[in-house]
């Protein structure tokens, strides 16, 4: 018969997946409800409050090997790469966390700090060395041009480190394929890569292999988590129990949660249990012991708490909170977060730790998330796949986005003004799915950044909820540009852009394709792949003429013509900006019409043409006219004059000048009216009347301030 815990697995918990909750933080451990401390996402040698375990043998030669001379000193020659120590160890033997307590007691020694990146994702699947060293990048602080490939990204982590005595730590690396990239070519650097075997391929490392922690460690941890009279009374089952769990951390906790769970079983009950459950014949031998801790753990669980705990093998990147719980489960958010807080209880789940670039992440997350550790993934994967019919898992997924899409429209609307629609439809929603305030909602959004960005690949990547999918990128693109800015966030909007363009391309969906090829192309452009940027455009424009999207082709036209001009070839940028010019006239879009007068008369003026660059200019100002813009009027004025100017027309020029400045002040822009009036005192002493020319410099001197020396030319 299934055992009943503590912790509310006792009782069923009902309520609907939208119910209004408190705010989502988490709750504190209660008295009988220990929380894990450590490392538990790959298995823990550190106690409850963090305090580091056993491993003192392993830490002494990691340390000493950072003083062995390597092969290049021993040859007489200067290291040319950071040096690497190497962690390795099964998954769940506490190999993460022995790192990560080295790196603790190194960091006083580098005063650059500590860089933080795991190479395999939850699911099992390694990271791409660029996605880890952009990740790395932006932890510098360095801006990283959106859309760049590996091998740029890489290089300019290494020129970042070049100069910096930092730490790197490489968690549950995948293969040297992965860590060499990454590797500072900087022997003042030093990198601490955990992974399961050797880094072959990596020269001058030696692996500081770890197995099963000794005895007395081993029921130290298992202390921390059950009253230390149950191991006084009886030490022999103790050592029983941790020969029972091989002496694997990640054993050792789970074991330890379910004693915690149980005050009145003794140390030996759990031997018997463990001792009774069979060996599964396909998994190594190293791997049995942790495969039956966690069926020990698992089979005491309520059917629908073993079933929530399933479906959290769901969550995007393995991080979890209360509403991707609730959306998971189908459950209220307030029975979510108490089902974490038991799951963490038991050693099945772990708080989620902030990676800060400055010190060793260790701190608890200030948002309530939690991660499913790494060790167990795999199998919580395997059960949930064996248990779970495919449509209750698709069911599972489909609540999970729709819920994050919600939660995004939130955090976006949040920043929209009082009385908007945004706001009124942001009053309709749950108190449990609305922030208080910016602040939170941007705290939220930094915080979650990792498994939002996780959550659209996988819905992508799934390929049967492209709806849903391609929601939750616009909400997202929407929010982290409303909190953040296009600038600051460009590398994650190329990304999101690029997954749009997948789903768009599945589904054939043309205007979506276009604009989606529109965004990455403008996002090129910016960046200075400039030949990158003209093949997005002309796809675009293809698929835009196929689809008959008029807004599209015309901006794709128009875009053409940009990066021919950011080439240098004026005679094809006109010629675009014309096509451009005669779309927006047959359909009478004045105020693009305006603009694109004006970009052909600044590529007709770069080309020498200045007849052809006047007329440009003149219609420009036409334009803005009869729109009313008198500052765009001013601007064109303005431009029409250097025109004039350049052609040797300086009369002419001077009486532009004069209209376009007192149009200026007519709109009030008083910086148009300090740079038109710079000109003037140009062109006037060119016309030999230095006394006026002064004048005007004077009153733009006043106008501007400091600024006038710049702008000479408007």
């Amino acid at each position: 018969m299934t055992d009943q815990v503590v912790g509310g697995f006792g009782h069923e918990r009902t309520g609907e997946a939208g119910e209004p909750a408190t705010e989502d933080h988490a709750s504190p451990a209660g008295p009988g409800r220990p929380v894990p401390g450590g490392d538990a996402e790959r298995g823990t040698v550190s106690g409850v409050g963090g305090q580091f375990i056993g491993r003192q043998r392993e830490l002494k030669a990691l340390r000493a090997d950072i003083e062995r001379a390597g092969l290049d000193t021993i040859a007489g020659r200067k290291a040319p790469r950071a040096r690497v120590l190497l962690i390795a160890g099964r998954p769940g033997s506490g190999r993460t966390a022995l790192a990560r307590e080295l790196v603790r007691q190194l960091a006083p020694d580098y005063p650059d700090g500590v860089l933080h990146a795991r190479l395999t994702e939850p699911g099992g699947s390694p990271v791409p060395p660029g996605r880890a060293a952009g990740d790395l990048l932006a932890a510098l602080g360095t801006d990283v041009p959106p859309g760049a490939d590996e091998d740029v990204l890489t290089e300019m982590l290494r020129a970042a480190l070049a100069h910096r005595r930092c730490l790197l730590l490489l968690d549950d690396a995948d293969d040297a394929e992965q860590v060499d990239p990454l590797l500072p070519d900087n022997s003042d650097c030093v990198v601490v890569a955990v992974t399961q075997g050797p880094l072959t391929g990596i020269p001058d490392v030696r692996p500081c292999t770890i197995g099963g922690m000794d005895p007395k460690s081993a029921i130290e941890l298992l202390t921390r988590f059950t009253d230390s009279v149950r191991v006084t009374v009886d030490p022999q089952a103790a050592e029983l129990l941790v020969e029972q769990c091989g002496g694997q951390p990640a054993a050792l906790v789970l074991a330890g949660g379910w004693l915690a769970a149980r005050p009145k079983a003794s140390v030996a009950d759990a031997t018997k249990r463990l001792r009774g459950l069979p060996d599964d014949p396909e998994q190594p031998a190293g791997a049995r012991p942790l495969s039956r801790a966690f069926r020990l753990v698992y089979g005491s669980l309520p059917q629908s708490a073993a079933r929530a705990l399933r479906l959290l093998a769901l969550a995007p990147a393995g991080l979890v909170d209360a509403h991707t719980a609730s959306a998971l489960i189908g459950c209220s958010v307030t029975s979510a977060r108490s089902l974490l807080e038991d799951f963490a209880a038991l050693g099945l789940l772990q708080e989620h730790t902030a990676d800060d670039p400055g010190h060793v992440p260790d701190a608890p997350h200030p948002h309530g998330q939690y991660v499913v550790p790494g060790c167990l993934a795999p199998m919580l994967h395997v059960l949930v796949t064996e248990e779970e019919r495919p449509a209750e898992i698709q069911l599972a997924r489909a609540r999970m986005l729709e819920r994050t899409v919600r939660l995004l429209q939130s955090c976006w609307a949040i920043t929209e003004p009082e009385g908007s629609a945004a706001q009124r439809k942001l009053a309709g929603l749950p108190r449990a799915m609305r922030f208080p305030g910016p602040g939170a909602a941007d705290g939220w959004l930094r915080s979650r950044q990792q498994s939002l960005m996780a959550a659209a690949r996988a819905a992508v990547g799934d390929g049967e909820l492209d709806t849903l999918a391609r929601r939750l990128v616009s909400a997202f693109v929407r929010a982290l540009i409303a909190h953040r800015g296009a600038e600051a966030v460009a590398g994650e909007l190329y990304a999101l852009h690029q997954l749009v363009l997948d789903v768009a391309e599945r589904r054939e969906l043309r205007r979506e394709q276009a604009a989606a090829l529109l965004n990455l192309g403008d996002l090129d452009a910016r960046t200075g792949r400039t030949d990158e940027a003209l093949d997005r455009y002309r796809s675009a424009l293809e698929i835009a003429r196929r689809a008959n999207d008029p807004y599209a082709y015309g901006r794709a036209v128009e875009s053409v013509g940009g990066t021919y001009q950011e080439l240098g070839d004026w005679q094809r940028a006109a010629d675009w900006y014309g096509r451009a010019l005669s779309e927006r006239l047959a359909r009478g879009e004045r105020a693009d019409e305006a603009r694109l007068y004006g970009r052909l008369g600044t590529v007709h003026t770069y080309a020498g043409r200045y007849g052809e660059a006047l007329r440009s200019w003149r219609a420009a100002a036409a334009g803005y006219r009869r729109l009313g813009d008198v500052p765009g009027h001013a601007r064109a004025l303005s431009e029409a004059a250097r025109v004039q100017e350049y052609a040797g027309r300086p009369d002419e020029s001077l009486r532009t000048c004069e209209e376009a400045v007192e149009l200026a002040r007519q709109a009030g822009d008083l910086r148009l009216q300090g740079a038109l009036r710079l000109r003037l005192a140009d062109t006037l002493e060119r016309l030999g009347d230095p006394v006026a020319a002064r004048m005007h410099r004077t009153v733009a001197e006043q106008l501007l301030g400091g600024e006038a020396s710049g702008l000479r030319n408007p």
